[in-house]
Order: C-alpha cells, then structure tokens, then sequence
C-alpha cells in the first residue's frame, strides 16, 4: 500500500485548524498541523490527532439500528437496512402528522450539526415538509444574545462582528476562555501566539471572569465579577463613556442613531450603583472605559459567561454599543466584520422574533425555534400541539439542556423518535430509529458556518480522506432520502440529490470574490480544490454602511427591545431585598478544557486521558467554612437536583462562586460509549434549572444558578 498526506479541516472546534493527515491503505499513519494554511498557520490543538479516535471508534454506528425488546424483556438494538430504517421514520413521523397535525412533530439539531455542512445544506429537505412551531437547537443554550444583538443592530442574525485581535492595541474580554475554547463566535487558531504577540506590541488584555481562567492568566489585567452581573458593569462602563464625555463614533456616526437615547436610558447605571454587586471597584470600572476609549483600537468581547444568564440578549447588546461609542467597531483593530467566500448573511433570512411563541409557557421563537428548555414540558403537558414524535440531529440534550433528568423522563415518554447521530448516547436511548452517517473522514467538508466568524478572510475545502464504506450514507444524502419519503407520503415534489460541494459553488460564484463580482480571486470550487491548504482572501476590512442588513442601511442602536428590559435591570438590583438564597449561598459557573467540547468528545481514548477533570473547583477559604477536604466528595444541590462530585480547592476561583465542567454525566444506563462511561463524571444540568431564562430572549440561564455544597 503506497502512503498519502491528505489536506484537512479539523472541524472539531470553531478554530477549523489546518492539518495533513498521513495515511497507509485505510490506517491513519500521522495527524499534524498544515504550516501552509493561511489561517492557523501550523497550529493544532489536542483534539485534532482525536480525529482519528473518531473514525476508528467501535462504539460508532456503522449501521441503522432499532430499539427492540428482547426475550429477556432487556432493551436491545437491531441493525436494519437503510429502507427499512427510511421507511419507518418518514411512515412513523406521517402517521403523527396525519392523526395529530404538524405541531406534534418536534425536532432538536444539536451543536455538531454546523461542524458538518451536509446538515446544514441538506436538512432542509425534511425540515420543509414539517412547519412546526416546536423546533429546538442548541442555539438558546448558547448564541442567541449574540443573535438578537445582530439582528437588532446590523439587520441580520449572523452578522456577526468579531475581534481583530492581530491589529488592536485594547482587549476587554468578559466570559470568554479562548484558551480553552480556541474561540467561540470567533475562529482564532492559535490564539495563545495572538494573544502574547497582543501585549509584547505594547497592548493590553484585560479579562473579567469569576474565575482567573487560563486566558486570565496571559492578561495585563484580571478582575472578579459576581456572577450575573456582568450588565451591570458594562452599563456602567458606557454611561463612563458618556459623563465623561468620551463616546467618539467616528465615522459611524453618519450610519448610526439613538446613542443619545441609549445615554439618557443608561444615566442611573453608575459605577458606584454597579460596584457592591458586581464587585469590582467603581474607579477601576471608569478606568477601563477611559483607556478603551483612549486606545487607537479597542475590542471589547464578551461570550458564553456574559450570554447564559438572566440578562444575556442585555449584555451582548451592550458589547455591541460600546464598540460603537468608541468608534471601534468596523475599524481595523477593531471588530469587524468577515467577508467569506460563501457568503450566508447575504443569501440566508435576516431571521426573526417573538413571531409565535411556545405553547406551554408562552416563550418567543427565534428564527423559527422555541427555547430548549421548553424542550420537555412540550412533550409532557397535554393538549393540542403535544409534541409526540421527535427528531434528533446530532445533538445530546440530555446533557447540554437544563434539568436534564426532566428531559430524559419526557423523551421516554414519546410515541415515536428518530436519530440522526453515530451514537447510542444519554438522548438517542430513547430512539426508536438511529440514522448513523458516514465517519466525518469519510466525507468531504467546507466550513460554511466559521469562515463568517474568522480574524482573516479565508477559504478552504477538504477532500474525503476515506472513501464512503459501500452500504453507508453521507448525513446530506440521510436528509435527501428520509425527505423524498416523506414527499411521497404527501404526494408532494421530492428534491433533487445536489451533493453540498455543488452547493457551496452556487455559492462562491455568486459570493464576494467571485468572477461575477469582478473580483480577481474568481473563485469557484474548482479554483479552491486546487488549494488544499487554503487560499488566503486578506485581512480583515472596514464594510460599513454596505454591508449591513438593515432597510434603511442605519445601525440603531436605541432597539425597543433592551431598552425597555433596563427597567428588569434597573428593578433587580435596586431592590433592598437580595435574591441570593439563604440555603443556596454559593453561584456555579461552568468551564471548559481544551480536550472537550460540550458532550460529544468523551469516547476518545486521548482527549480523557489523564486526570479527573470533571471536579468542583471552590476557593480554599469557602471550603474551609465548610469544613471540606480537598479532593474529597461532596454534594452540589439546587432548586432541580443534587450532583456527587470530587471537590478541588482552586485560588482561582472568585469566593462565593463554584466551578463544574458541563458535558458530562455519562453514567445514564442503554449508552454504548464505552469510554465515556469509564470517564462519567456527572452533569451540571442535572442541577440547572430549566424555569430559570433570560427573559428577554429565552435563552437558558444556566451560567450563576444558586447551590449549596455540603460534605457526603
């Protein structure tokens, strides 16, 4: 057998690192950085050489499989043929539709379905035959502040303005651990090298977090914020900006209104009214804002810390306009705005909101999808619009939803669900069908959803390393062929099988570098294939006003909605009464490690090796009042459950607060993943609180919720 260097995408995080993968007959031989692509320039992390992990995992379905019962009376699993398995998830999901109309079908799209374009391309061909208003995904989980904020401000959901951290000279970063995450709403490979290059030009990288996170310790400054409490101190900060009269817009302000409005709603969010509950002294607040406003280009940067609480759709509001008081934002370094090949905000719906809400509790839609904490008291609570049969992709929300032990009583309580996913996991045990695609290096793959968020503009595509197993199929063609089913069933027209790379060169050839729009590059497939390392598009570029999605081209930045929800704000915490529980004194935060995202990484052998990662992290002094040892096991108790879980003393952590990793809990019983069980630990959504939202947006307040910890 003769050796071969494959060119890839490592598509296991956001940072879409380059890499060669070196191969023998169908072995993989090596898995290293590619030193040619224009983005990550070399860089890897751990979780790339796990590719292989994945693609030779024998917990990973190769075959359909149905839920059967034994003669024993046991759960068991049947691999089937994929007409079977087409055929009874499309009659199984018509015969609900027929009986109880398209509002009983629910479907839930996991985080891993953006790592894999034929989903994104093709899920569509089911999707349109089942207008349901109960769709659920991850997104509320998640990056739905960062949406909202979007179509607020620039007029569409995925303009998405990013950190120019290679050209800026100020960094304020809250909630965010890049380090761990390698960015998030945000590709930046190697970010470690971004960041020292950052502060050894003179810059400056100043991190607010409840815990001195790995990020935290690369910057100039750290300081502790009380959890959800971060509007507070962003309030406070631009109304610094406007008493001290160092708002500047520059250039957007001939794009940009109702910044006045914004100063007068701000006016009694002071620094001294936000210090005794954020923590962090007035005078340090207003000298932040002074040496942003005072930097040639400033970024301030808030993620999932500052968007999974009570006021998340608030605070990425604000981050936006105090990038615009500033001037900063489409300004090189800055944050700015990618232009990628394949360019969604300009092909795709701007999105939408509060257009139907959900049944039970009366929660908003966005862009056509109800909160994921609904998920289980849709299921549950009878009644026209019931949900009854339930489609999975890729997604485990058992584990990543909150109150999961909720969840995984409704899911087992449904007439009919299908998965498309490569596991027996804590969500698809509950299946009646699973649906495993191809290995992902059995496919090919382009990047649609993080080309758009890159610190450089860039392009790549990368070719299958294997070819697909004969009997197998590719998630796209899974899509296509359980919808053609269901158009049968209806009587309706059946799509075209446009495979997705055919797909993304529609999509170049209209997009911004191509020949149509006069553009050197004349990118199409063809030229980009010819490139397996990438083709470098530039850096980054000011795109204001042309390339925002609003009617009138004007960025306005008094949206009716936050304003309004300043008065919740304002109400919270003007309030003499405190909120915080007596028998719940302590608020817990999550983390993230570089080995893991979210559920999906805990059967690979090189990304859980080593220690116990999933422990409560409490400061030494918090846990000496409780009289607890170190590395002993206590019980971590909320409104929703009780968790058993190794304590660890950590100075890091701000006091008060305590830490847990979220995405595991695989000891749930009907998994076959077998590393994943060795390596359970237990999850934090087993105490988060699915009634617990940011009111504004629905999105999950999972970030602060209030525990007790004792000893066992």
């Amino acid at each position: 057998m003769s050796r071969q260097i494959h060119h890839r995408a490592c598509h296991l995080c956001e940072a879409i690192c380059g890499v060669l993968i070196e191969t023998d007959g169908t072995e993989i031989i090596s898995i290293r950085g590619d030193k040619d692509d224009p983005l990550s320039r070399g860089h890897i992390c751990p979780k790339a050489v796990a590719l292989r992990d994945i693609h030779e995992d024998p917990d990973r379905l190769r075959q359909p499989v149905k839920r059967i019962t034994d003669e024993q009376g046991n759960i068991a699993w049947q691999e089937i043929s994929w007409d079977e398995a087409l055929d009874t998830t499309a009659q199984s999901l018509m015969d609900i539709y027929n009986r109880d109309g398209v509002h009983a079908i629910g479907i839930y799209m996991g985080n891993p379905s953006v790592h894999n374009y034929g989903m994104m391309t093709h899920q569509n061909n089911l999707f349109r035959h089942f207008r349901t208003n109960n769709r659920f995904s991850a997104t509320s989980v998640d990056q739905l502040p960062h949406h909202l904020a979007s179509l607020w401000l620039y007029g569409h959901k995925s303009l998405f303005p990013i950190p120019d951290i290679d050209r800026t000279d100020y960094f304020l970063m809250l909630g965010a651990n890049p380090l761990a995450s390698n960015g998030s709403i945000w590709t930046v490979p190697d970010v470690k090298k971004r960041i020292k290059a950052l502060t050894a030009r003179g810059g400056k990288l100043v991190v607010i977090d409840p815990r001195r996170t790995e990020t935290a310790e690369l910057a100039s400054e750290h300081h502790f914020i009380k959890p959800g409490t971060d509007a507070l101190f962003l309030a406070a900060l631009l109304n610094t900006l406007f008493v001290e009269q160092l708002a500047n817009p520059d250039q957007l302000a001939d794009y940009t209104t109702g910044l006045d409005e914004v100063a007068h709603a701000i006016a009694e969010f002071t620094p001294e009214f936000a210090a005794p509950h954020t923590g962090i002294a007035a005078e340090t607040v207003k000298q932040i804002a002074r040496d942003l406003a005072a930097a040639d280009a400033g970024i301030c940067y808030g993620r999932l810390g500052v968007s999974i609480h009570a006021y998340g759709a608030l605070n990425q509001w604000l981050i936006q306009l105090i990038n615009i008081a500033t001037g900063n934002l489409d300004k090189p370094g800055g944050s700015m705005f990618t232009l990628p090949a394949v360019d969604s905000v300009s092909t795709s719906s701007p999105g939408g909101f509060g257009r139907h809400h959900s049944r039970v509790r009366g929660l908003p839609e966005f862009d056509r999808e109800i909160p994921a904490a609904a998920l289980a008291e849709e299921i549950t609570t009878q009644g026209e619009g019931q949900i009854r049969a339930l489609f999975t992709g890729a997604g485990n929300p058992v584990l990543s939803t909150p109150n999961g032990v909720n969840l995984d009583k409704a899911l087992a309580s449904l007439e009919f669900m299908a998965s498309l996913d490569p596991y027996i996991n804590e969500t698809t045990r509950h299946a009646n069908i699973i649906l495993p695609p191809t290995s992902p290096l059995e496919h090919d793959h382009y990047d649609i959803a993080f080309h758009i968020n890159a610190v450089r503009n860039t392009t790549r595509h990368s070719e299958a390393v294997f070819e697909k197993p004969e009997g197998a199929l590719h998630d796209w063609e899974i899509f296509t062929e359980l919808g053609n089913r269901v158009a049968k069933l209806l009587s309706t027209d059946t799509a075209p099988s446009i495979p997705p790379d055919q797909i993304m060169d529609m999509g170049m050839q209209m997009g911004p570098y191509s020949e149509s729009q006069g553009s050197d590059f004349k990118l199409t497939m063809d030229v980009v294939r010819a490139s397996p390392s990438g083709i470098d598009l530039g850096p980054l570029k000011p795109q204001l006003p042309e390339r925002l999605r609003s009617k009138d081209k004007m960025i306005h930045c008094d949206s009716p909605l936050p304003m309004e929800d300043l008065a919740r704000l304002r109400d919270e915490f003007s309030n003499e009464e405190s909120s915080e529980k007596a028998d719940r004194p302590l608020r817990l935060i999550g983390r993230r490690h570089v080995r893991d995202n979210n559920s999906w990484m805990h059967n690979y052998h090189r990304l859980v090796k080593g220690r116990n990662r999933c422990t409560l992290l409490m400061h030494p002094q918090d846990m000496s009042e409780l009289s607890l040892e170190d590395g002993s096991a206590v019980s971590v108790s909320s409104r929703v459950g009780t968790v058993s879980v190794p304590v660890e003393a950590c100075e890091d952590m701000m006091q008060g607060v305590v830490s847990l990793p979220h995405g595991y809990g695989h000891n749930r019983p009907g998994t076959r993943m077998d590393i994943a069980k060795e390596n359970a630990g237990v999850s934090c959504n087993d105490l988060t609180d699915e009634l617990a939202l940011d009111a504004l947006s629905g999105n999950a307040a999972v970030n602060g919720v209030q525990v007790s910890v004792s000893a066992r």
